[in-house]
């Protein structure tokens, strides 16, 4: 019995190079974000609009008590503007200890992926930023923008997030 508890610890060293990710979709193109920042998935209700705060947030909503702010991922990726409709969905994430909302066109599935399937993330110079993008994922014929979802939802941009829900 220490043997198979042995090798099963082994086995989860040898798969730490292995994660899985929520893939969502905007628009046409698919992308991923490690699961472990995500707290649940609804669907999208009314938001409370704020003064004074950028267009991607939409607003807040009171979740079980607590505000969680509202983003627009296809607005704060200059994606442009997107009709909400009961496929609309929001993605609840729990990111350095805040509960924040993100609106995606639709969640796909789960998808598990090993090093060999992430590649690095183009660069583009300055004309496009990708500093949020942790690689470009590929399963089969589907290739998933990755996104490194801590590194966005606490840029400085994002900051206004804290201000506006701290009123």
């Amino acid at each position: 019995m220490n043997q198979d508890s042995s090798s099963a610890s082994q086995s989860s060293t040898n798969q730490s190079s292995i994660n899985e990710y929520l893939t969502f979709t905007l628009g046409k193109e698919e992308y991923g974000m490690p699961i472990l920042n995500v707290q649940e998935i609804r669907g999208y209700d009314a938001v409370t609009t704020l003064a004074n705060t950028p267009e991607f947030i939409k607003g807040v909503v009171n979740l079980r008590g607590i505000i969680v702010p509202i983003v627009d991922m296809r607005l704060k990726f200059h994606l442009g503007h997107a009709e909400y409709n009961e496929l609309t969905v929001v993605i609840i994430l729990n990111v350095a200890n805040r509960v924040i909302g993100m609106v995606v066109d639709g969640v796909s599935d789960v998808i598990t992926l090993n090093a060999s399937q992430v590649k690095p993330a183009p660069e583009f110079g300055s004309a496009i930023d990708t500093r949020y993008v942790m690689g470009i994922g590929t399963v089969d014929e589907r290739m998933l923008i990755l996104v490194d979802i801590e590194k966005l939802m606490t840029s400085q941009d994002m900051e206004l997030v804290d201000v506006a829900t701290a009123k």
